[in-house]
């Protein structure tokens, strides 16, 4: 059979099974199964499929991963996040927009406690949607902030999404977490500005109201004692590889242990609290895992059939710049959004893409920050993007509808548009900070 009829079978196959609801991991190694049975010579395939199992997740690498969910888990159960919340917003005063502006900057801020924009979604609509409604806020100026603030926790680590992107794609984590640093922070400036300037332009879409004034000698009592802290654990998680006093693996467990040790001396730490962050952190390892075989057992499936050396041979030969394929590549993956979660697109899309762009010499990391961003974009792309839903979930006992939460989100979408030229057009947004960091 030529090479892309068994595209056709091994795609068409994973997309039935995500059809009849069977969870990803499980989709992926069904597949793998069938073709490891059919293709590599019966049960003895299905031996070798096993030993390329264990082999795919015996690595000292992923030992970032357990780490980095842990440190989220601990953090967002302790209730850190809201005192973080009212420590940031007593420093905006009467700034046009002034909620959605906290949106953001809440965003940034949870995304590195929960790496989920998921989670940022749902948190930040229950504590802001009913008070800005109250204010007079209009509905763009209420769901777009956080909509767009939530997607920061895909491109600000810790993120859950990045690191399953580099796992994935065989890029070390600790670099490819610093690769996206600099694009996030430009995308969240990005988001505050819009908001000021369309908020100056329009200023009955969000009103300004008395601020209860706070001393200055408040806000820096609080900065003190819960945003200045956060600032340690980032220390710990990225400031010691700079300085070269830990491996990103060591990092990562540095990390952990400071998130233990704050949350200790604010006594939000209980037994309890430490037994559930424990099984979450078994529970989502677990599911990673789980993926990371499903997906490398994929991998070797397509290329043993061919069909990866077919497609980069395709690709070589095309009469095309590499930066067209590369821009062709993400219109591919903005459509794929639309429909599918960013999960599933991973899965399905890495194996082909990364021998892909090795071929056309992309830079592995410069292209999976520009992938990540893409994936993060697939969490707010209409009809289907996750964040989408988790916001129509909170916000169900009100009159917003889903074509509201569609007309609020396009503007954040063009922004991460912008923010994935910049990264195209200016390489060393994502390649400068990596540079100093050994593996």
């Amino acid at each position: 059979m030529e090479w892309w009829g068994l595209l056709i079978i091994i795609f068409g196959g994973s997309i039935f099974l995500f059809m009849l609801g069977l969870p990803i991991a499980f989709a992926f190694l069904t597949v793998n199964a069938i073709g490891a049975f059919f293709m590599w010579n019966g049960a003895a395939g299905l031996e070798q499929l096993i030993l390329n199992m264990s082999s795919s997740i015996s690595n000292f690498s992923y030992l970032p991963i357990p780490m980095f969910i842990l440190m989220g888990e601990i953090m967002f159960r302790t209730g850190l996040g809201e005192k973080i919340f009212s420590a940031l917003g007593k420093w905006f005063g009467k700034l046009p927009g002034r909620l959605s502006i906290i949106a953001v900057g809440n965003s940034a801020l949870f995304s590195i406690l929960s790496g989920s924009s998921v989670a940022s979604t749902v948190l930040l609509g229950k504590l802001l949607v009913p008070d800005m409604m109250n204010r007079g806020y209009n509905k763009k100026m209420t769901l777009g902030p956080i909509l767009g603030g939530a997607g920061l926790a895909t491109m600000i680590p810790p993120t859950a999404l990045g690191i399953l992107l580099a796992s994935l794609a065989s890029i070390p984590v600790g670099q490819f977490l610093f690769a996206i640093i600099i694009p996030g922070i430009i995308l969240a400036v990005l988001f505050v500005t819009y908001i000021i300037i369309f908020c100056c332009l329009y200023p009955d879409s969000a009103p300004s109201y008395d601020v209860e004034k706070v001393s200055l000698s408040e806000k820096i009592r609080d900065t003190l004692k819960y945003i200045l802290p956060l600032g340690l654990i980032i220390f710990l998680l990225l400031g010691v590889i700079v300085l070269g006093i830990a491996t990103p693996t060591q990092a990562a467990v540095l990390g952990a242990l400071g998130t233990v040790v704050l949350a200790y001396f604010y006594g939000g730490l209980t037994w309890n609290e430490i037994w559930e962050s424990l099984t979450g952190t078994f529970t989502s390892t677990t599911m990673i895992f789980m993926i990371l075989v499903g997906s490398t057992t994929f991998s070797q499936l397509l290329s043993f059939t061919g069909v990866t050396d077919s497609l980069v041979g395709l690709v070589s030969d095309a009469a095309l710049q590499p930066i067209v394929i590369l821009i062709f590549i993400q219109i591919i993956l903005l459509l794929l959004g639309c429909f599918l979660e960013p999960l599933s697109i991973m899965m399905m899309t890495i194996p082909l893409l990364i021998p892909i762009s090795e071929s056309l010499g992309f830079h592995p990391i410069w292209f999976g920050a520009i992938m990540l961003l893409n994936m993060q974009m697939a969490t707010i792309t209409p009809p289907f993007g996750m964040d989408l839903f988790a916001m129509k979930g909170v916000v169900s006992e009100t009159s917003i509808t889903m074509k509201d939460i569609y007309k609020s989100v396009i503007p954040f979408l063009i922004l991460n548009v912008i923010c994935l030229v910049l990264m195209i057009m200016f390489p060393w947004i994502t390649t400068l900070l990596p540079s100093f960091v050994q593996n």
